[in-house]
């Protein structure tokens, strides 16, 4: 397994019993391997790449094992897998979608729900991981600079990478009700640790700045086919979280 992504003591000892736990963990991790591996092999370069060339799947099995930790209920192998898919769906409009993809893979590689950095160090991670593996630098940075760009979710007019990560991120805004309720649920255990009268007041201040944006998505498949059902759903939480 490469060093660099080495999941810690924790997430490894515990990969197993979270799959149990997780009721998305029977997703099909040998699809999602391949996945990475296409996006690590396109993002590569053959003046960059150690020779002999790393095999990708180690890397692949590391941030499968950092999306499977215990502590994980929302941001889990499941919502990588949608991030991927909204990516997928968007990807016509990105400038460069395996770079978009593997920025996927990393936004949330580090996850600690107590933490503030965790975008950090998960662009650090990927600054790491991905030169090791033979990314060239510039398409390196370009992961690391998507993945923080994931703290603001707020891409400049002209960033058709960053607008298709955050809108991929942002789509479970607009799920269908039931996976919406699901999704908050899930959110809620993950501040398990916070009380409730503080958890209701900082996600609800969430939410007003979240409908007080001109627009949640930025690119014209979000805005046509998310706004509106996103709007819908965070005013409908907002509305319960009221006193």
């Amino acid at each position: 397994m490469p060093s660099t992504l080495g999941a810690g003591r924790r997430g490894r000892e515990n990969a197993h019993r979270t799959h149990h736990n997780d009721p998305m963990a029977d997703l099909d991790t040998d699809a999602l391997r391949a996945r990475f591996n296409r996006a690590l092999d396109s993002a590569r370069s053959p003046l960059t790449t150690p020779d002999p060339t790393p095999d990708p799947t180690p890397y692949a099995d590391a941030l499968l094992t950092r999306w499977q930790e215990p502590q994980r209920r929302y941001h889990t192998v499941a919502h990588l897998t949608a991030v991927l898919d909204r990516v997928d769906e968007l990807a016509g409009y990105a400038d460069d979608p395996d770079v978009v993809r593997l920025a996927a893979w990393f936004h949330d590689a580090v996850y600690l729900p107590d933490r503030s950095e965790n975008e950090e160090r998960s662009a650090r991670l990927a600054e790491r991981a991905l030169t090791e593996a033979g990314v060239p630098a510039d398409r390196t940075a370009e992961v690391a600079r998507l993945v923080r760009l994931t703290v603001t979710h707020d891409p400049a007019p002209d960033d058709r990478d960053g607008q298709v990560l955050c809108d991929a991120d942002l789509a479970i805004l607009a799920a269908p009700p039931s996976a919406y309720a699901a999704y908050t649920a899930a959110v809620r255990e993950e501040y398990h640790f916070v009380p409730n009268d503080a958890f209701r007041e900082g996600r609800a201040a969430i939410l007003r700045q979240l409908l007080g944006l001109p627009s949640l998505f930025r690119t014209p498949h979000g805005r046509k086919e998310w706004e509106a059902t996103a709007r819908y759903n965070l005013a409908g939480e907002l509305e319960m979280l009221s006193p």
